[in-house]
């Protein structure tokens, strides 16, 4: 089955613009199910043909997946992943039935985002020390995380020609290559004015050639999602707050206080780049407050 699923990522890449992260996933979804049929089947991996995997033998994996105690989330990724792959081999003409059809699989749970009080960003994004290097850049790394609400991803992606400090815009590449353009609040485009002015220059001296990243590491290469990761851990275990906290509770954070005041859903969908509307939903169910004004806002008894 190894060349089917070759053939399936190469799709995902080619057709689908999928992100490395989604293949990622795919392919260890896809593989791990792919451990298990063998097994079951009592053959090597790599023999397997994809008509052997029918109805019956998922059913036996969704059950396998449940006594592993798996999440419901990763085990309707996998599920998902397995039949995205069936509807490819269908439309392939390598099996006539997708065997998934007759499978049932478990919605995902909907667990409601961690976010930082406003209280709590604003102590975080003030936390590092502009005085000092690498503290002037994780300023102006933090400040662009909630100002412009972006994903890890995108923000380790930008280039210095995706920034635009005159109109206040960046220009960010979201999941299957799609782009947007976004706003930036004044303290976002203070600290990157600052940083792109005064503290990158000094970040490229430490190494040689042409770098085009936007934000740079202390030897002068790109940053990467790990170290952004790293920096927030280290501010927000620094103020005591949830160990959980990561870069994408900025990201929840943003919509949650956009929404808190009163920015329309449409709106934060767009600057979110959500393709479904449901998806930025959730984020209306988040504060407490947001609700409590509302009623006493709209209820003529309140």
């Amino acid at each position: 089955m190894y060349g089917y699923i070759d053939s399936f990522i190469v799709y995902l890449q080619t057709e689908k613009n999928a992100s490395q992260h989604t293949i990622k996933n795919y392919s260890n979804d896809l593989f791990d199910g792919l451990a298990y049929f063998a097994r079951e089947l009592g053959k090597q991996d790599f023999a397997l043909h994809p008509v052997e995997a029918n109805a019956a033998l998922f059913r036996s994996y969704l059950a396998f997946l449940r006594q592993r105690k798996k999440s419901g989330a990763t085990i309707s990724r996998r599920m998902s992943a397995w039949r995205s792959f069936y509807r490819f081999l269908c439309r392939e003409g390598v099996v006539e039935v997708n065997p998934l059809l007759r499978v049932g699989i478990p919605k995902r749970d909907r667990k409601l985002p961690r976010f930082l009080t406003l209280q709590e960003m604003e102590a975080v994004i003030k936390h590092p020390d502009r005085k000092k290097i690498l503290g002037a850049r994780d300023r102006a790394v933090l400040e662009t995380l909630y100002g412009a609400g972006i994903r890890v991803s995108e923000l380790v992606g930008l280039d210095i020609t995706d920034v635009d400090l005159n109109r206040a815009l960046i220009k960010v590449t979201a999941k299957g290559n799609r782009e947007r353009i976004l706003p930036l609040g004044d303290y976002a485009v203070e600290a990157l004015r600052f940083y792109m002015h005064r503290i990158r220059p000094q970040l490229m001296e430490k190494k040689p050639g042409r770098i085009d990243a936007l934000f740079l590491n202390n030897r002068g290469g790109r940053l990467t999602d790990r170290g952004v990761r790293w920096l927030v851990k280290r501010y927000t275990k620094m103020l005591g707050l949830n160990a959980q906290t990561c870069p994408h509770t900025f990201r929840h954070s943003y919509a949650t206080h956009m929404l808190d005041n009163g920015a329309d859903l449409r709106a934060v969908q767009e600057l979110l780049g959500h393709a479904r509307l449901s998806t930025t939903q959730i984020y209306t169910h988040l504060s407490k407050e947001r609700v409590k004004r509302v009623y006493d806002k709209s209820h003529p008894r309140a």
